[in-house]
């Protein structure tokens, strides 16, 4: 951060947060297995940085004028923050591996092999290994070799046996690729002396190479690995078919320029020079790693059925008021009911859509999609629905990044089963979750809502700490019915009682809301403002909290991710206080409070304080009302801001210290909800 700014940049806030991702990797308190999937998570993360952010920085790098020179500023200082995480993980990893030596589990690589070890990997590689092996002959006239997407390579420097290697002679250079889309990254051996043995697919195939290679000498070999550009670059597309534009981006992003080549350190610079030209390799892409690449496969290593290195159980609660048996219909009937996953059962969003498929009663059932699981359950109840002659409406967002191939497949699915499916708008992601069912009840139309902080997705339900909110309450659900006529383009500038919704009102309600703080504290009143969000970017708001800040008003904000906000400065933030949780689970929710002079107003929401969610997205904070919702929502949010154990304090220096505390107890926030929840 430059010392004239007051916003941290974007990217290296970013970078901070995936560095808190790589702590809970390093945390000798977490659970060996955990350390292993943060690990997991940590590479998959910078993974998709360099595929979308850096890559975007690559595409700006162009000429010589001020954007241009500030862009190639940015992008050496994300090179040098990322080069020290990466050092920082090659510690931990290795630390880690010492930890399963202790723990009696054995990671082999191709250095530390005994004869019997030699003898299984020989006949696991001649029966599940070669057949899917097809080296690629590089050196000599550099034939072109297209390296895909996030595969990982063997390099291969290779001579012939028996021949005479004179000084200018080139070494053939061969490319292999790691079959890991066939075959596991991990392969487990038979124990030895009760010895749990695994060793990385690519160090079984390095033991085999002169099978791979008869008549030669293979001197040396190294991993390597490019991650390509992942933009779709349709974002603000306005014209044409959106759909068959992204259908034909889809297929050229794993042909996408190269982000960035990660290579073996100890990779001779002789070799590396070889491989810079053969893949028209620019200096910036290349990024010296480890031994392996792609831990994100680490999600992979096996666990030989030792629960007691992984976090203990928690088994999701029955949320109170939903009694089995009873329709959920008499239940949302009776009073507002919030779920909080996963510390709560998502079965009970299941429940609902499966009751309104089979109930005669239910006309219509409208719904918009975002990211589902895979073999959905939700996707099931709405294909169950239209055999059952209701008419139901989806709304399908095809530009969900990285998901679009599984958005199309579901809206294919659902399309032939007869729902009527919409598809994503030019210019704007639809991003809100919110779910409408039409009832007959007394012969009148009666409408029940279902409205998240998070996906129709049962399986990221169990590791994303998200909010769910069943009501009935007219006031919600005709502002909803509103939202899919927008949807359904029935109407073009909707006017909203309850709900803000974005692109249209969300940033200005939220700026008025914190005049309303500011115009209080000057009056010499009690204001405060109370905030969790995944990410928090947008300048014009953080301005304006920096402005409620000078007024007096006190800001308490959660925040997992990216923090433009610079906290704690005098005469600019001294009032405003920003702490990040990253634990067991995703912290994925976003809540709002606004003291009010007492009278507070709180909302839950789809969205994230960042331009694009206020420009670019159709989004949806939608009220709390009811006072028995309002006093969980509140506890909820006061355990999270006592958090004295993974809550990390943002700080000027981006540096991600752990909260301090003189409390004799310890609070884990989401070990304190779970255990409240349960109550």
């Amino acid at each position: 951060m430059a010392k004239t700014s007051k916003y941290f940049d974007r990217e290296l806030s970013w970078l901070a947060f995936n560095h808190r991702v790589l702590q809970e990797a390093a945390d000798q308190s977490v659970p060996l297995f955990e350390r292993i999937k943060f690990l997991a998570i940590f590479s998959s993360n910078l993974d998709e940085f360099f595929r979308v952010r850096v890559a975007i920085l690559r595409s700006l790098i162009k000429g010589k004028d001020k954007i241009n020179l500030e862009s190639q500023k940015l992008l050496n200082k994300i090179q040098k923050v990322v080069n020290t995480h990466q050092e920082e993980y090659g510690t931990i990893i290795k630390e880690v591996f010492i930890k399963l030596k202790k723990n009696n589990i054995y990671l082999l690589d191709s250095q530390n092999l005994s004869s019997s070890n030699l003898e299984f990997i020989s006949e696991y590689f001649n029966h599940q290994v070669i057949s899917h092996i097809k080296p690629m002959l590089l050196a000599g006239i550099y034939m072109k070799v297209f390296l895909k997407n996030k595969g990982i390579y063997l390099a291969c420097r290779l001579v012939k046996k028996n021949g005479i290697k004179a000084k200018k002679t080139i070494s053939r250079i061969s490319i292999i690729e790691i079959p890991t889309d066939k075959l596991p990254r991990f392969i487990i051996l038979p124990e030895v002396k009760e010895k749990k043995l695994v060793i990385f697919i690519e160090d079984v195939i390095r033991n085999n190479l002169e099978k791979i290679f008869p008549g030669y000498n293979v001197e040396e070999s190294y991993s390597i690995k490019l991650t390509r550009d992942a933009d779709l670059y349709i974002d603000d597309e306005y014209h044409g078919n959106l759909l068959e534009k992204i259908k034909k981006a889809l297929s050229k992003r794993n042909t996408g320029l190269p982000s960035r080549f990660l290579y073996d350190s100890k990779m001779p610079k002789s070799l590396l020079r070889i491989l810079k030209k053969a893949f028209d390799l620019k200096k910036e892409d290349l990024i010296s790693g480890g031994r392996y690449h792609n831990l994100n496969d680490l999600f992979e290593f096996p666990s030989f059925g030792i629960n007691s290195l992984s976090f203990p159980q928690h088994i999701p609660h029955r949320a109170a008021g939903f009694l089995p048996g009873e329709s959920v219909f008499n239940i949302i009937s009776r009073q507002d009911r919030l779920i909080n996953f996963p510390y709560q059962s998502y079965e009970h969003v299941i429940n609902f859509l499966d009751e309104s498929a089979n109930d005669p009663s239910v006309k219509s059932i409208k719904i918009t999609l975002y990211r589902t699981s895979s073999d959905s359950k939700i996707i099931k109840a709405l294909i169950n629905a239209a055999k059952n002659k209701k008419a139901v409406t989806v709304f399908v967002e095809v530009k969900a990044r990285f998901d679009e191939e599984s958005n199309f497949k579901n809206a294919d699915e659902l399309e032939k089963a007869g729902v009527k499916v919409l598809y994503s708008f030019p210019g704007l992601k639809v991003h809100c979750k919110i779910c409408l069912i039409n009832k007959t009840e007394n012969e009148r139309n009666k409408y029940y809502a279902y409205l998240s902080t998070g996906n129709f997705n049962e399986n990221t339900s169990k590791i994303y700490s998200d909010f769910g909110f069943f009501t009935a309450d007219d006031r919600i659900t005709e502002d909803v019915v509103k939202v899919f006529s927008l949807l359904e383009q029935k109407i073009k500038m909707p006017e909203f009682e309850h709900l803000l919704v974005a692109p249209f009102y969300l940033r200005n309600e939220f700026i008025n809301k914190i005049d309303n703080e500011i115009k209080n504290a000057l009056k010499g009143k009690e204001a405060k403002i109370t905030l969790k969000l995944n990410s928090l970017e947008d300048k014009k708001i953080i301005k304006k909290l920096y402005n409620a800040s000078q007024a007096g008003v006190k800001i308490k904000i959660i925040v997992r991710g990216i923090c433009c906000l610079i906290p704690g400065v005098v005469g600019l933030s001294e009032n405003i206080i920003v702490i990040s949780i990253i634990d067991r689970y995703l912290e994925h929710s976003r809540v709002y409070i606004f003291h009010n002079n007492g009278s507070e107003d709180i909302y839950l929401a789809s969205a994230d304080w960042m331009t694009r969610n206020f420009k670019r997205r159709i989004e949806i904070a939608f009220p709390i009302y009811s006072d028995h919702t309002r006093k969980i929502l509140k506890e909820l949010i006061a355990i999270q801001l006592n958090d004295n154990v993974k809550a990390r304090k943002i700080n000027i220096k981006q540096s991600n210290p752990f909260v301090k505390s003189n409390s004799v107890k310890k609070i884990r926030s989401q070990y304190e909800i779970y255990e409240y929840l349960s109550n």
